[in-house]
Order: structure tokens, then C-alpha cells, then sequence
């Protein structure tokens, strides 16, 4: 009996072959999604720096909880800070969404420039066989972050919302493309044992 990796690779396969209508629909609602969330984006953005807040203010309630719940451990302390630190945080990020998206925003593009140009100092220092692709990497990575610092703090209303769509598109496209590829699969001859 077989029970290597190919099986589970072929079961995975059967498995998308007989459902690719699913993921053919699903692709197809994450791609509707992603366009509403983008012309929306301001809304997403809110909207998203929102429920990180509520899950960090739940998150910290909890650990506070737990940490009197078990006081007689050698956390207690710490436990209790973090749970406290937690709360605060998720409090000021929903009683204040738009700059806490502003906020976010120049994070990202600092987070993109420098991320950037390690990729692009990376792509000279440690030539790989494909270091063109991430020197490209870099370069774009640069400019995004570059862009969106330049447009700040404006740029911290939307593009939230507007990566939040991207991904989603892209994410949609990649679904309908595996339902598409495999309606045309062939169906996998019975395993041998």
C-alpha cells in the first residue's frame, strides 16, 4: 500500500476535479468582492483597522481574565500587563479608526522602503540564479512604499481597502484558474498497493 506524498497529491487533485464548479464560484464571488472592497476602499479601511482593534481589545480582556483566573502563576504579572496593554490599544485603535489607518498606512510605506531596498542591496550582494526577480521585487517594492509616502497622510483613507481588494481579486483569479484547470483533468487511475 501506498502512503507516500503522491497519494496525497492525487487525492488532493480528485478532490479539486470533482469540485471545480466550487472553486470556480468561489474565485469568481472573491474577484466581486475584491472590486466592491476596492471602490469602497476608504470604507475597508475603517472597516479593517475597526475589527483589529475589537480582537485586540478582546484579546487583552481575555488575558486579563486569565491571568486571575490562574494568579498562583509565575506570569501573573506579565500576563496581566499584556492583557491590560492589549485593551488599551484595541480601545484607542476603534474609538479612533481613521488615524489609526493613517497611521498604519506610514508603517506600510516605511515597512515597503526599507524592505525594498534590502531586497535591492540583497540582489547585488547575494547574486542568486534569478536575482533579477528580486532586484524587480525590490525596485517595485521601493516605489510602492515610495508612493504612498508621498501621498500620505491621505493615502492612509484608502489603500488598506485597496490592497484588501487586490487580494482579494488576485486571490479569486487564482481559484477560478485551479477550477478551470482541473474540470480538464483526467481522473486518476486507482492507486496501486
Amino acid at each position: 500500500m501506498s502512503t507516500g506524498l503522491g497519494s496525497v497529491v492525487l487525492g488532493g487533485l480528485e478532490i479539486v476535479k470533482r469540485n471545480w464548479g466550487w472553486f470556480l464560484a468561489l474565485g469568481i464571488a472573491q474577484i466581486i468582492l475584491g472590486a466592491i472592497a476596492i471602490n469602497a476602499a476608504v470604507f475597508v479601511s475603517v472597516i479593517s483597522v475597526k475589527v483589529f482593534g475589537w480582537l485586540l481589545l478582546f484579546g487583552g480582556i481575555l488575558s486579563v481574565v486569565h491571568a486571575f483566573w490562574e494568579r498562583q502563576w509565575s506570569g501573573f504579572f506579565i500576563d496581566l500587563l499584556t492583557g491590560i496593554l492589549y485593551a488599551i490599544v484595541g480601545f484607542i485603535i476603534i474609538t479612533h479608526p481613521v488615524e489609526n489607518a493613517i497611521l498604519f498606512t506610514l508603517m506600510m510605506a516605511v515597512f515597503f522602503m526599507v524592505g525594498g531596498v534590502f531586497r535591492i542591496v540583497e540582489a547585488f550582494v547575494f547574486p542568486c540564479p534569478h536575482w533579477f526577480w528580486v532586484l524587480l521585487n525590490g525596485v517595485i517594492t521601493t516605489a510602492l512604499g515610495i508612493m504612498i509616502w508621498r501621498q500620505w497622510p491621505y493615502s492612509g483613507l484608502w489603500v488598506i481597502g485597496l490592497f484588501i481588494g487586490i487580494e482579494m481579486i488576485l486571490y479569486g483569479w487564482s481559484l477560478v484558474m485551479i477550477g478551470l484547470a482541473a474540470r480538464n483533468l483526467p481522473l486518476a487511475a486507482a492507486p496501486r498497493s
